[in-house]
Formats: structure tokens, C-alpha cells, sequence
């Protein structure tokens, strides 16, 4: 058979068929694929927890920005009669008064030393529990959690006996140094040393919460990095500073930012220390603003302070959102 008689043999081969043309969209565009509905069944499930959390919170919250543009005494809140409408009034005298600067000042700086505290024990402690033995591991990780675990009002009154003046065990060990005496030592007669001591309370309270969250971290660091760096001559400080810590850097901001807004606020530590009456000298902003809606019985400018010291916290809140975001928590 030959060539031809092959050629000739094979069927003919079906003309090409022109494209078919996409039936125009809205646009007058091509057809756009169709986009999946989003299921409404989440958005149902989590809607009566939207609405609780608006009753809790929302609500309060617009109450207490609306008192703190009037002046609410007693006798407003017992006879259920409409306080005078004030403006600003009460934002006017609060940032005009002296006082409130130098207890904002006290705040800052009591949060300061308390979140490098923190952090700087949490950090120590969770590198320790790297080098420990499983079973010292899992021991010092069941007192942390038991710390924590630990009511305010028990931890308050542990420490209110360690630094006690007459049966405290501070005063007994430091007595026993030779050269020093505190037989009979107030540690809060001196504002200092009785905020040192309610500094212990908060950071006690909240290492271990940061050990916990800064191990976890630490154990997602690759070790093949750092045996690494180690083959080049890094040490630990280099290891840890250029591997390491890179490494948990988004874990430890985030942690740090809610010891801030935590130990801004701090209330219940100086309030149960100093026997539910502190001092002046001792008071922050969350006392102060309790201060003056209680004990000055005016309810609209305690409400003003809180509202300025949500404001001041706003920042933080903002950047501590942003962090999640980082991370990939929040979409």
C-alpha cells in the first residue's frame, strides 16, 4: 500500500470549530465564575454570644460614658432624679488637677517596673526549664500553675504575713544578717518599700503565666539553628540574641503588651495590702477613680477618670490587636 492509498483511507479530518463566545455577564464581560455563599450557620451559632457580650459590656459602657458628661451625687442615685447635664466639665477638671498627673505618673512608673520584672524573670525561668530534667520540669510547671491558680485574696494575705512588722519571715531573715535590724520594720510607712512589696504580689502573680507562654515558645525553635550558630563560634548570648530570641520575639511582645494592660490596672493587690483603705500615696488610677466616685461621692468624675484611663490604654490595645494579626490568630 502506498502513501496515497493511506492517505486516502483515513477519514477526513473534522473542520475546526470556531470558539464559542462567553455569554456576556452584568458587565457586558465574559462569565464570571460563581462565588460560593458563605455558610450562615457560624454567624448564627456565635450570635448569642454577640448579643451577651453587647448587654455585659455595651451597655455599661454607654452609661458610663454618658455619667461622665454629668454630675451624679448621692442623692441623684438613691432619689432616681436626672443629673445636671455638666459637658466637659468633668474631663476639664480632672486634667487640670495636679494630683491626677502625679498618680498617672505613679501608674506608669509602678507598670514599668512590674512588666520588666515579669518579663525579665519569665524569660529567665523559661530558659532554666529548657536545661532541667523532665521530671524537675513537670515538678516546677505544677508549682507555677498552682501559683496561678491561687486566689488574689489568699496571695494578698501570704504576703501581708511575709512582710508583716512584728511575725513576718522578711523582717526575721533579714534580722538575721549580721549588722541589720528589722525587728519591728513597717515596710509601707515608706511608700517605696510598700510598693516594692505589692510589686512582688503583681509579679508573683503573673510569672507564671509568662513562663508558661515563653516555653512553649522557646520549644518551636529549630536546634538545628542553633547548633549552628554554635559551629560558628556564637555563644550563648549570640545564639540567643540573633537565634533564638528572633524567633519568639512575636510570642514575647505580645505577652509584655498584656502585662502592661494588666499591671496598669492593678486594683485588687494595693486595695486588700493596705486593708481595703489605702493611703493617698499608695492610690493609681483604678484606685483613684474608685477614690473619688466613692469616697468623694462623685460617681461622674470616677467614671471621667476611667473613661481617660481606657483612652490611655487604647494604644496598647491597638498594638497588641496588630500583633495578633501578625501571627496569623486573627484573620
Amino acid at each position: 500500500m502506498t502513501a496515497a492509498d493511506t492517505k486516502a483511507a483515513d477519514p477526513p479530518a473534522a473542520p475546526p470549530q470556531k470558539p464559542r463566545k462567553a455569554a456576556p455577564g452584568p458587565s457586558g464581560g465574559g462569565v464570571r465564575p460563581s462565588r460560593k455563599p458563605r455558610p450562615k450557620l457560624p454567624y448564627l451559632l456565635i450570635a448569642p454570644a454577640i448579643v451577651a457580650i453587647g448587654a455585659v459590656f455595651g451597655y455599661p459602657l454607654v452609661e458610663t460614658v454618658i455619667m461622665s458628661f454629668q454630675d451624679m451625687r448621692r442623692a441623684h442615685l438613691w432619689g432616681g432624679t436626672t443629673p445636671p447635664w455638666v459637658g466637659f466639665e468633668q474631663f476639664t477638671n480632672i486634667l487640670g488637677d495636679p494630683e491626677f498627673w502625679w498618680v498617672t505618673f505613679r501608674t506608669v512608673l509602678f507598670m514599668v517596673v512590674c512588666v520588666v520584672a515579669t518579663m525579665g524573670l519569665g524569660l529567665l525561668t523559661a530558659l532554666l526549664m529548657q536545661r532541667l530534667s523532665t521530671w524537675v520540669r513537670l515538678l516546677l510547671t505544677g508549682a507555677l500553675v498552682a501559683a496561678w491558680s491561687m486566689p488574689l485574696l489568699v496571695a494578698t494575705s501570704i504576703f501581708r504575713w511575709l512582710s508583716d512588722s512584728d511575725y513576718g519571715v522578711i523582717n526575721s531573715t533579714l534580722s538575721k544578717i549580721p549588722g541589720l535590724d528589722f525587728q519591728g520594720h513597717n515596710w509601707f510607712l515608706n511608700p517605696w518599700q510598700g510598693f516594692t512589696v505589692i510589686g512582688a504580689v503583681v509579679v508573683w502573680g503573673a510569672i507564671p503565666f509568662v513562663v508558661v507562654t515563653l516555653y512553649a515558645a522557646l520549644t518551636q525553635v529549630p536546634k538545628e539553628l542553633e547548633e549552628a550558630a554554635q559551629l560558628d563560634g556564637a555563644g550563648v548570648i549570640g545564639v540567643f540574641r540573633n537565634v533564638t530570641f528572633p524567633v519568639i520575639k512575636p510570642v514575647f511582645q505580645m505577652v509584655a503588651t498584656l502585662s502592661v494592660i494588666w499591671d496598669f490596672n492593678v486594683f485588687g493587690q494595693i486595695f486588700l495590702m493596705r486593708g481595703n483603705k489605702p493611703e493617698p500615696e499608695y492610690e493609681l488610677l483604678g484606685l483613684y477613680s474608685f477614690s473619688k466616685a466613692f469616697d468623694s461621692a462623685s460617681f461622674s468624675q470616677g467614671t471621667a477618670i476611667a473613661l481617660i484611663t481606657v483612652l490611655l490604654l487604647s494604644g496598647v490595645a491597638v498594638y497588641y490587636l496588630r500583633q495578633l494579626m501578625k501571627t496569623g490568630e486573627v484573620e
